[in-house]
């Protein structure tokens, strides 16, 4: 594995699913999911990197492209699953690296933001909340970020909040300033003509990201929807068994 990224392994299979974080989590996101795919799909190994600004890679700063590109160094080819941020990354790989991408899953994800002028402001939104987080440090600004309706219902330890303040103010700024959905270009004219396997999930209570999935799932000629009922924004932490069957579903039923 040539990577500049921190990341660990889970099982010892040839078939590789590399999973990848949100913003403000790290690796360890993924670990009770890749435990139950390792358990329950066999010749499976979980790879789990911690993003650019994240974790033990908290001290690396690259832009979306370059961190698809270290991704995909992970193994000539592979399963990749995201979450929010790590969403945008698999998409990336998706869309400039196909031939390294075995199947792909999105949670909470999107194809980006398409009209420049919006995209514009959002680049600018997440500049001062950049600022804001050296400003205010990291616990306080994890405070702020988990407060928001997206994350109404998970509690500290669902959310993973003694993980998210191992990361530092200056990675998560420069995660925001390099990665934020104001850098991702929009791809959804490069994913209408992949054709790699897309499986777009998202949690009922999130109706935003329910409709952005349906038109990932449409606008992708060999994709996938499916909606996790009662789950939010981080469906993958709220209802990890029920995400992990799911996947487990899509890998082994590729034409379902």
């Amino acid at each position: 594995m040539n990577t500049v990224l921190a990341y660990e392994v889970i099982g010892t299979g040839d078939a590789t699913v590399v999973f990848i974080h949100g913003f403000t989590q790290t690796r360890a996101s993924w670990r009770v999911i890749a435990d139950l795919l390792v358990a329950h799909v066999p010749d499976v190994r979980c790879v789990l990197v911690d993003l650019p600004g994240h974790g033990e890679s908290r001290e690396v700063s690259l832009n979306l492209a370059e961190t698809a590109e270290q991704v995909v160094s992970f193994t000539e080819r592979a399963t990749y699953v995201g979450y929010s941020l790590g969403a945008r990354v698999v998409a990336q790989a998706v869309a400039h690296h196909p031939e390294r991408v075995l199947r792909a899953a999105l949670v909470s994800g999107t194809a980006g933001i398409e009209p420049p002028r919006e995209r514009s402001e959002r680049a600018s939104a997440d500049d001062a909340l950049a600022e804001r987080i050296i400003r205010i440090g990291v616990t306080a600004f994890l405070d702020e970020w988990l407060a928001q309706p997206l994350f109404a219902g998970l509690s500290p330890e669902v959310a993973q909040l003694v993980e998210r303040r191992s990361n530092t103010a200056l990675g998560l700024a420069d995660s925001l300033r390099r990665c934020g959905q104001g850098q991702q270009p929009p791809l959804w004219n490069e994913l209408a003509q992949s054709t790699v396997p897309l499986l777009a999930i998202a949690g009922s209570r999130d109706v935003k990201y329910v409709q952005l999935a349906r038109r990932l799932a449409a606008n992708t000629p060999h994709g996938t929807l499916r909606i996790i009922d009662g789950a939010g924004h981080s469906a993958h932490l709220e209802q990890p068994k029920t995400v992990a069957e799911e996947l487990r579903y899509w890998m082994t039923n590729p034409t379902t």
